[in-house]
């Protein structure tokens, strides 16, 4: 009884304290200028229902997955998860048990399980899509515009190109260019189906390529009268503008190009002035070297979103001025676009990053998840904290009313793993299947195809051997 109003009190001061940063230290999510770096009044933020019913599980990993390096955070905040159960199994097993060895044995035998465990929610948070909160344009004449994304026919594409423009609607875009690599007729063909009737026109589908020379350049507003293979990049530049259509420098603040004028005097359109497909932001002193560049020299700035079908949730929006948009003819609503992509002014285009934490820079990586963490319970508001305390009184009564056997901690992983191979066979199987039906096109679907099936068969190993021993064996 001791120990039930223990946990009892744990859990309401836990609910205290996401209460009072949700008020007292409350960070309001809004949608930001890259430009200007300040807050665009006329964008609102949307949240899923699904997200309100289940935010415990869907708003922290949502809030990882918007980290602003989540490659090195999200390892890193699931590594601490395993390190800190192994703390409190050793805290436990010392001051609970007479049968310490066997015990800590049970509980080091779950590593493994919980490191599984730890995988499979990486893999959540990477390759399905959750209800992520996305944008509500109340502007006037806005229009919000992808120049940057892969569908599977790029070499490093996850995602189908209906998919692709299911994900666009899904999150508040009016118009997306693919830019798949080295390739733009597969693009054609789902631009004409679309303007043929075959799909929704909203939003609307532009026929772009990303082009591999001295550094990554989106081709937009292809109409597939040339071939880039084997061309160098001038006459890459000069074929597209020939055809009516714009050249953007990509993510060239990698530093894995050339300078800045060597492109200025190909005659590009314009750079990337974040891209948001890795890292939510570069080295800042860059970013204002490059900007005041393109200021100096008239070249036109946007937002990379460089969206594969995997990874970050939909952080950066351009928003484009093309009044009476709705109005429009299709060809009308390209070739408006493309104006304002190839001419501006600068003031036409807004490059629209979503913010739900301050900036912070790559120093104290290791702690840096716990400090997430208190992050995201600031983000919330009244009906996402109303949310937790539902679950954690819900889960506070199962604890109570729940004493089945099967039910014990560590039977409990053991099923909890089970339920993990399941869906890394799953999906693993996906990977596959996608992966044979677009051979030539998409690597990434064999890549992780192997590394789902090897993990996945490792923790089948463990979850056989320990079910075993502690179901079956235990029964006999």
């Amino acid at each position: 009884m001791e120990t039930l109003k223990n946990k009892h009190f744990v859990a309401g001061v836990f609910i205290f304290l996401v209460l009072v940063l949700a008020v007292f230290f409350h960070f309001e999510i809004h949608f930001e200028n890259a430009l200007t770096n300040l807050p665009e009044a006329d964008y609102g933020v949307h949240i899923s229902t699904w997200r309100y019913i289940f935010e415990p599980i869907l708003g922290p990993l949502l809030f990882y997955n918007r980290s602003i390096n989540p490659l090195t955070e999200l390892p890193l905040a699931l590594l601490w998860l395993c390190v800190l159960y192994v703390l409190i199994s050793i805290i436990r097993v010392y001051k609970y048990r007479n049968d310490r060895k066997e015990a800590l044995l049970k509980k080091l035998a779950n590593i493994p399980l919980v490191l599984g465990i730890g995988f499979s929610i990486f893999v959540v948070i990477l390759f399905i899509p959750l209800p992520n909160n996305s944008i509500v344009n109340n502007s006037e004449n806005s229009v919000l515009v992808t120049t940057h994304a892969h569908t599977e026919y790029s070499h490093d594409g996850l995602i189908s190109q209906k998919a692709m423009w299911k994900w666009h609607r899904r999150n508040g875009f009016d118009a997306f260019f693919i830019t798949d690599h080295a390739n733009h007729k597969k693009s054609l063909q789902i631009s004409k189906l679309q303007k043929n009737g075959g799909l929704d026109i909203a939003p609307l589908i532009l026929v772009g390529q990303e082009h591999s020379g001295t550094n990554h350049m989106s081709l937009l507003g292809l109409n597939g009268k040339f071939d880039t293979k084997g061309m160098a990049d001038k006459a890459v530049v000069d074929s597209v503008h020939k055809y009516g259509g714009a050249v953007f420098v990509n993510h060239w603040f990698d530093l894995k190009g050339k300078e800045k004028e060597y492109y200025r005097q190909l005659g590009v359109d314009g750079f990337e002035i974040e891209n948001v497909g890795n890292e939510l932001y570069y080295d800042r002193e860059i970013y204002k070297k490059l900007k005041k560049y393109c200021l100096e020299n008239n070249l036109i700035m946007v937002g990379g979103l460089d969206f594969h079908g995997y990874g970050r949730a939909c952080s950066l929006y351009n928003a484009l001025e093309i009044p009476d948009w709705k109005s429009l003819e299709v060809e009308e609503k390209e070739q408006s676009i493309l104006n304002i992509l190839k001419n501006g002014p600068q003031r036409k285009i807004k490059v629209l990053m979503y913010r739900d934490r301050d900036f912070y820079t790559n120093k104290n990586w290791v702690i840096r998840p716990f400090f997430t963490f208190i992050n995201y319970f600031r983000t919330l508001n009244f009906i996402q904290v109303f949310s937790w305390f539902f679950w954690v009184a819900i889960f506070q009564f199962c604890r109570k009313q729940l004493k089945v056997e099967i039910l014990n901690h560590d039977n409990s992983i053991v099923i909890l793993t089970g339920l993990c191979v399941i869906f890394l066979w799953l999906l693993s199987g996906v990977f596959y299947f996608k992966g044979e039906a677009d051979k030539g096109y998409s690597e990434v679907y064999t890549e992780y195809f192997l590394i789902l099936v090897t993990v996945g068969g490792i923790l089948t190993g463990f979850v056989l051997f320990l079910g075993h021993k502690r179901f079956f064996k235990k029964a006999i």
